[in-house]
């Protein structure tokens, strides 16, 4: 969308707002730090963890920035992203994660990840199974994943399983149905979103992060941002890259209120149409 010119005209280096971030360039308010110490904590305590939020919040980001947290040698941390899957294919992808044989059965499979986990915990290696969008888990599997918590007849919690989701996945797991896996989950984190006095300073320090160190946009226009946002860190990547891209279509050098009205517009107009 911003072409090298446009970058120039805006003292950028990069194109800013974009999903591929390093570590060292997160930007993080007090309460985000706050949920990235609460996992890191709760995983070396070997214990589980619920991480729920609003779409666009940074559930994503948290989770990148307790991975780096967490030293290599003690964790060993396994990442699932398609959890729409029956109990059966669910445990096959965890194995194949694993870098283990995919077996023909779910009790196979099963028994395949429990020996691996059990074989860790004698290295000293702690695993950590982290599941994103797990509001979207087929029920088979939620009864299921209580089961792979236990081990020793429950005495030693070998495993430290991560739960991220949409807020009704606490919903979901509060149902009497899904409490045994629900209290289990004895660490449980809520991301909101950004307030009012923090989305100026993340936009300046994703502007910052792409190489710009002048004001880019016009005060009002983060406020309009921010409103239009609703403080959700996606909405708001992509109304200040689609502000950026119409300040330059006009020949500007700053993102003014008109040029984000337009953006929201764009926005709602893109909405409808899906």
């Amino acid at each position: 969308m911003l072409t090298p010119k446009d970058l120039e005209r805006f003292g950028l280096s990069d194109v800013p707002f974009t999903k591929d971030l390093a570590p060292d360039d997160f930007w993080l308010t007090n309460h985000r730090q706050g949920a990235i110490d609460r996992v890191v904590s709760a995983v070396q305590a070997r214990q589980s963890v619920l991480l729920c939020g609003d779409p666009g919040v940074g559930k994503t980001c948290v989770m990148r920035a307790v991975r780096e947290a967490l030293p290599p040698a003690g964790y060993r941390l396994t990442y699932c992203h398609n959890v729409t899957l029956g109990r059966r294919d669910f445990y096959r992808q965890l194995t194949v994660a694993l870098g283990l044989n995919a077996k023909a059965t779910a009790a196979a499979l099963f028994h395949a990840v429990s020996t691996h986990v059990t074989e860790l915990g004698r290295e000293r290696i702690h695993p950590v199974f982290v599941l994103d969008e797990a509001h979207l888990l087929h029920q088979d599997t939620l009864d299921h994943l209580h089961i792979l918590m236990n081990y020793e007849w429950d005495r030693k919690p070998l495993l430290s399983l991560i739960l991220v989701g949409l807020p009704e996945l606490d919903d979901r797991l509060s149902m009497r149905r899904n409490r045994s896996l629900h209290s289990r989950m004895t660490t449980r984190v809520w991301l909101d979103p950004l307030g009012a006095n923090d989305t100026p300073a993340y936009i300046a320090a994703r502007l910052a992060t792409a190489g710009c160190d002048r004001e880019v946009f016009a005060r009002d226009a983060i406020g309009l941002v921010h409103e239009a946002g609703r403080g959700v860190l996606r909405d708001i990547d992509r109304l200040c890259l689609l502000g950026l891209h119409h300040a330059a279509r006009a020949d500007r050098t700053l993102v003014e209120r008109d040029h984000i009205l337009t953006a929201i517009h764009d926005d709602d107009v893109e909405g409808a149409a899906e």
